[in-house]
């Protein structure tokens, strides 16, 4: 990443822009990863990302692929800036009179990025993940119910929860650790993705530099993020797919539950095989990609500078 001195204002708007932009582009195909994930043998609704996002819109209608994104997008937003921002944040205090940051050193500030945003990011997904998933475990009920009493089926009828309302309710229930169920998955998922996304990036992207000093163009940000993030995606599948698990609070009747890393990791071998921890692999990678590749764009183009430009200059 470049690193060129911007306000800290602007890398919070810079973030927040890109977030609401690649969360709005990609969402369908996030729901459809958190399904594939969740579905446990036995118990098998969708074949693979196309097929789940075909009967979804059958059975739930167009909207049914976005079940969740308000959440996301309301959250998104102060979970990318920190991420961005944080970035900068510790590369500029990681180097030594502007000179080009070591991979080790590049590989800790992405480390402080991806603890620090965990704050945002684990409640998040922990609503989004409740929202996306209702409509798998509901057809999964209206199937057995087909089975047992000759149903010929019919739409899928979800329970009317929201976002408030499951904050409510785990709130009540578990107080603010029922929102932070599975923080140490996601740490486990986060910390290492900015590991290798962030060093990854700021290599890429330097390759296609206008000299020594100049920014790379805006395709060259694009083509880095989405090769980066895709790539980082890949490499924490594993993890996301035990996050996912241990987060989801409603199950089918045949699913087993988790009481942490440890037991879900020895459950998914045992009943499912290694192969179950690159369950949504594919649909993880088209999120991811986009999203970055958007988010390293909006954020090098400046467009938080532009909108405070805008703003009205105190005079000193």
């Amino acid at each position: 990443m470049a690193d060129k001195q911007i306000s800290l204002p602007a890398k919070l708007i810079n973030g927040g822009i890109a977030g609401l932009i690649g969360v709005t582009c990609v969402f369908p195909i996030d729901l459809a990863k958190t399904r594939l994930q969740n579905q446990q043998n036995g118990s098998r609704l969708y074949t693979s990302m196309s097929d789940c996002l075909i009967k979804t819109i059958k059975s739930e209608g167009y909207f049914g692929m976005y079940r969740g994104a308000a959440v996301n997008l309301t959250l998104v937003t102060p979970e990318k800036a920190i991420k961005l921002a944080a970035n900068d944040f510790f590369r500029q205090h990681l180097s030594k009179d502007g000179q080009k940051l070591t991979l080790l050193r590049e590989m800790l500030a992405g480390c402080g990025a991806g603890t620090c945003q965990v704050i945002i990011t684990t409640p998040m997904e922990m609503l989004k993940i409740q929202l996306q998933d209702a409509g798998r475990i509901e057809a999964q009920r209206k199937l057995m119910s087909q089975a047992a009493v000759g149903d010929p089926g019919g739409p899928v009828e979800l329970r009317s929860h929201t976002a408030m309302q499951l904050t409510r309710e785990l709130l009540r229930s578990q107080g603010i650790a029922g929102l932070y169920k599975g923080l140490g998955a996601t740490l486990l998922r986060d910390v290492p993705f900015s590991i290798i996304y962030f060093p990854l990036f700021a290599n890429l992207n330097s390759l296609g530099g206008r000299g020594a000093d100049g920014p790379a163009p805006f395709y060259v940000s694009f083509a880095s993020g989405c090769i980066a993030g895709s790539t980082a995606a890949v490499a924490v599948n594993p993890v996301d797919v035990i996050k996912t698990r241990i987060q989801t609070m409603t199950r089918g009747s045949q699913e087993d539950t988790y009481s942490g890393v440890t037991d879900c990791i020895r459950k998914i071998l045992r009943q499912e095989g290694p192969s179950a921890f690159l369950k949504g692999a594919y649909c993880r990678a088209l999120v991811i990609a986009p999203l970055f590749g958007i988010a390293q764009v909006v954020y090098f183009l400046g467009m938080g500078e532009f909108l405070l430009s805008f703003l009205p200059q105190q005079n000193n």
